[in-house]
């Protein structure tokens, strides 16, 4: 037998003997526990029996988010076949059922749910998993892009350099998130420009998300005054990277010094009171705030956490690397789930695909974290990818046969391959494959079709 096989073998009973040591199924039962049956009880609209109720077509949805054919013919298809399979009667392979079952489904009963499980997967969490016992929220923003029709235009339009016909309406998300197990716990999107749309508005929107004891990691932009007083109202901690030379000197000569490039500030609240603002919560907001600023790693970070023996700047180093955990979560959902480029054809759908896709997330982490609980691993070791690819191709293949032990040796395999470790790696933004050589539509459609019908199609330059 080769050494590899005896690894694969070794870490295979271990995981059994971990199994057999403790619950196996407290997260993956959540799926199914009265509490989330509730929850989904009480969110279905009043309907008669058709062929897509609420249930199967939410399970459709989710199907489309989670494969790589995201079309509606293909999972009317599935369906189909299934019910085929199952000795039911055969139904239409036409699309058209189907959807309009899906707008039928309320958005509320959607996000809802992605809310909840995000929720339940949180509370399950063990403390090892936290940092120093607290759980740390992850903040930060993206963009999706959606058909370009007249209605996703109205509701969000493209950007304003960009010539009409010639964009694509864009929609601004902003999302929370655990860093222990990577689930969602809630998110808010609007317009890309214009009034109240930026990042930190969105967020303001989501303050209640935030409870006494979390610790909120972001990015610059979250560093503003009046969102750290907002945090510190609810006993919310923070640790943002430092805004630029721009928005604020730093100079560790000044405040009460705690260590080297690491010191005490005041901050005093902003003469001008901010255009989102009521005079009401303007004059409510703390005169001055007391924070942290310190330098590590090659970045000067500001915090709340002003105990230098509870938060050390060897501490708050390694945890602001954790940031980057969210810019790779919103990857996994925008790139290998797809919600990078949405396919609905108006800003109602577009809004209702945004929640399957995070509710896909949220269930793909709870099969991670039954996972890493049995493999005595952290979420983050494990595979995002990895745990889609087997999920699709265990659901396709198993039955209700012997469903348990399947369940057992799914999270087996979902925490065989773990995520390598490679600090410091760097790759350069630029493709070395060549894409082909079209040109750019740089005029409407239909002005362009009206062109190829008269003068035929441009000759194509050679790559």
């Amino acid at each position: 037998m080769s050494s590899n096989s005896k690894v694969s073998r070794s870490k295979q009973q271990h995981l059994k003997k971990y199994v057999k040591q403790c619950d196996s199924y407290c997260f993956f039962n959540l799926l199914t526990s009265p509490e989330l049956l509730d929850t989904v009880e009480d969110l279905l609209p009043e309907h008669r029996e058709r062929l897509f109720p609420p249930t199967e077509t939410l399970s459709m949805f989710l199907a489309q988010a989670l494969d790589q054919d995201r079309s509606c013919q293909k999972v009317v298809n599935d369906a189909a076949v299934k019910r085929l399979v199952g000795g039911l009667s055969s139904c239409s392979a036409h699309t058209g059922g189907y959807c309009r079952a899906r707008q039928r489904l309320p958005l509320t009963m959607v996000s809802s749910l992605t809310r909840h499980t995000g929720q339940l997967i949180d509370s399950q969490v063990p403390d090892q998993w936290r940092w120093q016992g607290r759980p740390v929220r992850l903040i930060d923003g993206t963009t999706v892009s959606m058909p370009d029709t007249l209605e996703n235009q109205t509701a969000y339009p493209q950007q304003a350099s960009q010539k009409p016909g010639l964009g694509f309406p864009i929609c601004r998300l902003v999302g929370v998130i655990c860093l222990s197990s990577g689930a969602l716990l809630d998110a808010a999107m609007g317009q890309y420009q214009g009034k109240g749309a930026s990042e930190i508005n969105l967020l303001r929107s989501m303050l209640d998300t935030f409870n006494s004891g979390d610790l909120v990691l972001g990015d610059a932009l979250f560093g503003t005054y009046f969102f750290l007083a907002s945090l510190l109202e609810k006993g919310v901690d923070a640790v943002f990277e430092q805004m630029g030379p721009r928005k604020r000197i730093t100079d560790f000569r000044k405040g009460k010094r705690l260590g080297s490039k690491d010191h005490l500030l005041e901050l005093r609240k902003p003469k001008i009171k901010p255009g989102w603002m009521t005079k009401e919560q303007y004059d409510s907001a703390p005169k001055s705030l007391t924070i942290r600023e310190l330098k590590t790693g090659g970045k000067v970070l500001i915090t709340t956490l002003v105990s230098v023996k509870e938060a050390s700047k060897k501490r708050l180093k390694a945890l602001y690397k954790d940031r980057w955990h969210v810019e790779v979560d919103l990857r996994n959902i925008k790139t290998t789930l797809g919600m990078g480029i949405l396919s609905c054809k108006t800003p109602q759908m577009c809004e209702k695909e945004i929640w399957i896709y995070f509710l896909a997330h949220n269930l793909v982490r709870l099969l991670m974290a039954q996972a890493a609980m049995l493999g005595n691993l952290l979420p983050r070791q494990i595979s995002f990818k990895h745990t889609v690819q087997l999920w699709l191709a265990w659901s396709q293949k198993t039955t209700a046969l012997d469903i348990e032990n399947a369940e057992e040796d799914l999270f087996i395999l979902i925490a065989q391959v773990r995520v390598g470790n490679r600090p410091g790696r760097i790759e350069p933004r630029a493709m070395k494959r060549r894409p082909k050589p079209f040109p750019w539509l740089k005029k409407p459609r239909e002005e362009a079709r009206a062109e190829v019908r008269e003068k035929g199609h441009q000759k194509i330059r050679a790559a």
